[in-house]
């Protein structure tokens, strides 16, 4: 959980860095407020899926069962 935190605030801080570099050049000025959300939760989900995929162990858990008496 502690590598999925870190990556989910870096990812926070580059969008917000790209948020912040299309508003000084216009561009969300141009798109308007409804496509720069749309934008923001699509990059949020990328984000997400990504994190997800790429953080824990996959093992596999074997379960041994009792024997019956």
């Amino acid at each position: 959980m502690k590598w999925l935190s870190i990556y989910l605030i870096g990812y926070v801080v580059v969008l917000l860095g790209t948020l912040a570099a299309l508003s000084k050049l216009g561009v969300l000025a141009r798109l308007g407020t409804e496509w720069t959300l749309i934008g923001v939760a699509i990059a949020v989900g990328i984000g997400l899926m990504i994190a997800v995929t790429g953080s824990g162990d996959k093992k596999t858990i074997e379960i041994e069962s009792k024997p019956q008496s």
